[in-house]
């Protein structure tokens, strides 16, 4: 394997909140958030083949090859490009699945990026992500790769660049389905939209933890567990959550903290995305 092709990052995304703004009349919820990258991150190799095979090895497990939005992304732009070649796709994971980390989406992200290099495609960013967009409301984001505001069902992308705290990302090891929790009859669905300009994460909440503390009870206590060393917020649809300080210490004193509930990490919330670096390189 040739350095082009190895170590290209898909980093794991935080909502510093999320607020459920409507319901359309197509089921779809309109929101509010704001993306962050921070980690985990998950790893990806490509090998170029002359077969025109998609292959994956890695991932995780238990994933069918043809569910992978990895695998997904690199059919859809091999179909889009018209590329005879094929590739090899080995991923490394480290964000955790069902934690509202958006693994999958940053794999599918990462993919488009580093085919559209390694295949030669020459497509522009834009059109990336509205490849993206047919794979997931997420991917996007990670295409961009820099932070935004969003609003819509996701679509509507407005670059802005928030504070950067130091995070404990804390893992309670529950997979939580979206839909369970977009379709529960109690979900808040009504919250009044706000401009970016009154962007102040301690006001502003994620309208889906109530739901899910109601689910999945030990994501109730890691939130419960967390909240006691700084403010704390569920990523996306969790079950993930993160927590986020001042300075690094005051993060590991947090982490160590809550190991009984689960696998932590310590990052720093940044608004650029580690794959903009690696492209720089490619």
């Amino acid at each position: 394997m040739n350095d082009l092709s190895a170590d290209w990052p898909a980093p794991a995304k935080i909502n510093r909140f999320l607020h459920i703004t409507g319901r359309r009349p197509d089921g779809y919820h309109t929101l509010q958030t704001l993306f962050q990258f921070a980690e985990p991150i998950d790893w990806l190799d490509f090998t170029v083949t002359a077969d025109g095979v998609i292959r994956r090895e890695g991932g995780m497990p238990g994933l069918a090859p043809t569910a992978d939005l990895a695998v997904r992304a690199a059919g859809v732009l091999q179909s889009r490009a018209r590329v005879a070649a094929g590739v090899r796709i080995h991923i490394r994971k480290g964000i955790p699945a069902g934690g509202g980390l958006g693994g999958g989406s940053s794999d599918a992200a990462t993919t488009l990026v580093a085919l559209n290099v390694l295949w030669g495609c020459g497509l522009a960013s834009a059109t990336l992500e509205e490849l993206g967009l047919e794979l997931g409301a997420d991917v996007p984001v990670f295409v961009r790769g820099q932070s935004v505001w969003a609003e819509g069902i996701g679509e509507q992308l407005t670059p802005m660049d928030a504070d950067r705290p130091w995070l404990v990302v804390l893992d309670p090891g529950v997979s939580v389905t979206t839909g369970a929790v977009f379709n529960d009859p109690k979900l808040t669905r009504h919250t009044e939209r706000i401009t970016m300009s009154r962007f102040n994460a301690l006001a502003l909440r994620n309208d889906c933890e109530a739901t899910v503390r109601r689910l999945h009870p030990p994501v109730a206590a890691a939130i419960d567990a967390l909240s006691a060393y700084g403010p704390t917020r569920l990523t996306g649809t969790g079950g993930c959550l993160f927590a986020w300080f001042g300075d690094r210490a005051l993060a590991e004193r947090a982490k160590k903290g809550v190991s009984a509930y689960g696998t932590a990490w310590v990052s720093r919330a940044s608004n650029r995305s580690p794959l903009l670096g690696r492209l720089k390189t490619s």
